[in-house]
């Protein structure tokens, strides 16, 4: 009897199973305005990774779709509002090759760029970033230098190049720390921008929880262990003078 009960459960089971995975395996085929509403349920609920499945359904069986430009653009706007930036940007980059007009070109390039300005809360931590976010937004003015988004790109600008500025200074004392002048020089010589003036710029002040391990960007936790001494394997601490008389000698 026992027997007979255990093998009734597993059979339900095994139907609730194979059930489940027919009910999956019969999404497809199905018309455009179907994926659509899909892709729109789930930006509702706020399961991204179900509606970017059903964004691949939707562009692999109409690819031709009228709905596919502003499923595109939900789906980056939706990334960007969840703080998912590199995946608002793919859908940006998407909507701007396929679908994108010129005057909605305009809009989609600026919206890649706040994408990748919001993907830095933590300047120090993406130097390469910081660096694509200052060309692209240089560029961004080059092409349409009447836009109506100028005045954001250029606030997000001098921002990136105030954060750019803070880690090169950041780099560059870490290097005079250990004794390396010519590399915090090297540093300290990239920075572009005349207009930033070293004392009056405020840096910013990192989480009690942050700030043990980071430190202020001029010095850090670790400080006690770096040595007074010059650095031997450094060739930046030997001095002009050294050299002169090392050649007398010979």
């Amino acid at each position: 009897m026992k027997l007979k009960i255990y093998f009734l459960a597993v059979l339900v089971l095994f139907s609730l199973l194979f059930s489940g995975c027919s009910k999956e395996v019969e999404e497809y085929n199905k018309s455009a305005i179907y994926w659509y509403s899909k892709i729109v349920q789930s930006v509702s609920n706020g399961d991204l990774e179900r509606a970017d499945n059903y964004y691949s359904s939707l562009q692999g069986e109409h690819i031709g779709s009228p709905l596919l430009p502003e499923a595109t653009m939900i789906l980056a706007l939706a990334h960007m509002y969840h703080e998912e930036y590199l995946l608002s940007e793919h859908f940006l980059n998407e909507y701007i090759k396929r679908y994108a007009t010129p005057n909605e070109k305009e809009e989609a390039e600026f919206l890649k760029i706040k994408a990748k300005y919001m993907a830095l809360p933590n300047p120090r931590r993406d130097q390469g970033l910081i660096t694509e976010a200052i060309e692209e937004g240089e560029a961004f003015k080059r092409i349409y230098p009447n836009s109506m988004y100028l005045e954001i790109i250029n606030t997000m600008l001098t921002r990136l190049y105030l954060a750019e500025f803070t880690l090169n200074e950041s780099i560059a004392g870490l290097y005079d720390r250990l004794d390396k002048p010519k590399s915090a020089l090297y540093y300290r010589s990239i920075n572009p921008q005349p207009w930033i003036v070293s004392e009056e710029v405020n840096r910013a002040v990192a989480p009690w929880y942050r700030s043990w391990f980071e430190g202020d960007g001029t010095s850090s936790w670790y400080d006690f262990m770096i040595p007074d001494t010059q650095s031997v394997v450094s060739r930046s601490s030997v001095k002009d003078e050294d050299v002169g008389e090392s050649d007398e000698t010979k």
